[in-house]
């Protein structure tokens, strides 16, 4: 195990709330000790300083600096856990957070920057009221210039840093919600913050030379004001770069996390979700894509429920408008199942295991009728009514409906014996649509068509396929036709006429 992974195991053995106040006061005082050592590069390097007071300015204000150290790491780490310790409330505990407490989080980063503020303007006020004392109020004013651009700089980058800290805190919080009180702030403030602060503030030390230059032009020479311009352009660069680095990256991590989050959705995987961390429209944008992500799955569960009560092709086609909701008549196939014995069934075996024969039952017939084009439309019980060509037209009906019936007596018999069925199809003209009120119908069918083949189903108990067809059906079924046989005309139960019939071949 290397240095750097025991570092890390140790880090991460600490517990939650150490682990926030080590790190969160080791950055803020590191950025601080950033913005010092700025100020003393500053003063003994770069701003023009009165000859005779160069040296022992230097000298005194870097003493200085090194006595407010042990206050500034103090100040520090009691703003740290003034600001983090609501947080760790909820953390530390595991609960979900209040809005409070999510708006409080959200609010840190600029808390942090309010609390560098007012350290660097004491700070201010401290060398400015030294200088002054010490040597002229004109060394004063030049001092205080200088730790105020320095604090500037800290200032934000502490704000930068903070809200990138924080982001793991704000996606656990945000994850059950984004607070309705919450108040975004948008990238371009944001982006210009960054600017004003990390670009804006060295340059004003460019201002801060040419006008003291102005006022005074034989404290430098020309070697040292360019010196001057080129550190201070430096530190634009440098600091600038860094503020508007972190400001950049702020925002294009979110937007690269929603494209591949969106990408997942493209390639249908609706499970893709989104941390929201984000304070400004982007962590709107984050938590608006994982409430349209949940609508997808929501609406996906529906058409999932809506395509097993009525079928795929059924839910599509009203998907499209292309369902009469009314009800029309329209030519079609139906096939009828039905159990024989079913009582002796049910009064001879337990429950669950006939509840077992029925699923794997109704399981094989859900396998042959979408294998052969048509779709179940209603169970009853102990009994299946499949159709053929409704809503959407089936090429060769009579084919694939007879094919259908021929194959589930086969499967039954060889697969289940102990559930033996009687099967009975036709087809024929008959009303389909949705049977019911408005807040609660049925897509089914209804007419002569569906009566006939659930009698033929009763006749078929008789024949040893127990299949059993109206013989009309053969004119059209081509080949399909010869693995029938005519059997004499009957009169089923409850019908006026004889339906001449057709049975497979044994």
């Amino acid at each position: 195990m290397t240095l750097r992974d025991e570092i890390r195991r140790r880090y991460l053995a600490q517990p939650v709330a150490r682990r926030v106040h080590m790190t969160s006061s080791i950055a803020l005082v590191t950025i601080n000790l950033a913005g010092a050592l700025i100020v003393f590069g500053l003063i003994a390097f770069v701003i023009p300083l009165p000859v005779e007071v160069r040296e022992s300015g230097v000298r005194a204000n870097l003493v200085l600096a090194a006595a407010l150290t042990l206050p500034t790491v103090a100040y520090g780490h009691l703003c740290v856990f003034l600001l983090t310790r609501p947080m760790l409330r909820w953390v530390s505990t595991g609960r979900v957070p209040t809005d409070t407490e999510k708006l409080w989080l959200l609010t840190i980063p600029r808390w942090t920057l309010v609390f560098h503020a007012a350290g660097w303007l004491i700070a201010v006020g401290v060398f400015a009221g030294f200088n002054g004392m010490r040597y002229t109020p004109q060394v004063a004013l030049i001092i205080a210039q200088v730790v105020a651009i320095a604090g500037v700089s800290a200032s934000a980058l502490a704000y930068l840093l903070s809200e990138r800290l924080l982001r793991g805190f704000a996606s656990v919080a945000l994850r059950t919600g984004v607070p309705e009180r919450m108040r975004v702030q948008t990238v371009v403030t944001r982006t210009m913050f960054a600017w004003g602060l990390g670009t804006a503030a060295p340059v004003a030390g460019l201002v801060l030379v040419g006008n003291r230059l102005l006022t005074d032009d034989t404290i430098a020479e020309v070697s040292t004001v360019a010196r001057t311009i080129v550190i201070l352009t430096a530190i634009a660069f440098g600091v600038g770069g860094m503020m508007i680095l972190l400001a950049a990256r702020a925002t294009s991590d979110p937007v690269r996390q929603l494209r591949v989050a969106l990408a997942q959705v493209e390639r249908g995987d609706l499970g893709a979700t989104l941390p929201v961390y984000d304070a400004t429209e982007i962590g709107l944008l984050q938590s608006g894509f994982n409430e349209m992500a949940e609508g997808l799955r929501e609406r996906e569960r529906m058409r999932d429920l809506f395509d097993r009560h009525v079928g795929g092709d059924v839910a599509r086609a009203a998907l499209q408008g292309g369902v009469q909701l009314g009800g029309e008549a329209r030519y079609g196939g139906i096939l009828f199942a039905d159990v024989i014995g079913s009582t002796t069934l049910a009064t001879e075996r337990e429950p669950a295991e006939v509840v077992a024969l029925l699923n794997r039952f109704f399981e094989i017939v859900i396998d042959v009728v979408h294998t052969h084009g048509g779709w179940i439309n209603k169970f009853e019980g102990d009994a299946a009514l499949a159709v053929w060509g409704i809503p959407l037209p089936v090429d060769d009906l009579e084919t694939h409906l007879l094919a259908a019936a021929r194959e589930l007596g086969a499967r039954l018999q060889s697969e289940l014996p102990e559930v033996p069925a009687g099967i009975g199809v036709t087809a024929g003209e008959m009303v389909v649509g949705n049977v019911g009120v408005a807040e609660r119908y049925e897509y089914t069918v209804i007419g002569d068509p569906v009566t006939e083949a659930s009698r033929l189903s009763e006749v078929a108990k008789k024949f040893p396929s127990r299949v059993v067809a109206n013989a009309v059906l053969l004119e059209a079924a081509g080949q399909e036709a010869e693995q029938w046989e005519h059997q004499s005309a009957v009169r089923a139960r409850g019908r006026a006429a004889e339906t001449a019939i057709a049975v497979t071949r044994a």
